[in-house]
């Protein structure tokens, strides 16, 4: 079964706020410490940079694909 749209838009974000309030609360160098790539820190600071990036750089193909289409 997969979650639709809105639903991951939704639930996406929140997961990533609660790994981030997890990761203030329990590490004690709090975003100095976050460098490590097995710290759920890391992740909770990347997730939610990485999603908007994704979207703009697909629409921009999509975009980039109508117009080359319509040219």
């Amino acid at each position: 079964m997969f979650l639709s749209l809105p639903t991951l838009t939704v639930l996406i974000p929140l997961i990533s706020l609660a790994g981030l309030f997890y990761s203030a609360s329990v590490e004690e160098n709090f975003p100095h410490g976050c460098t490590s790539t097995a710290s759920l820190c890391f992740y909770s600071l990347l997730l939610p940079i990485t999603i908007p990036v994704y979207v703009f750089f697909h629409l921009w193909t999509w975009m980039g694909i109508k117009l080359f289409r319509h040219n």
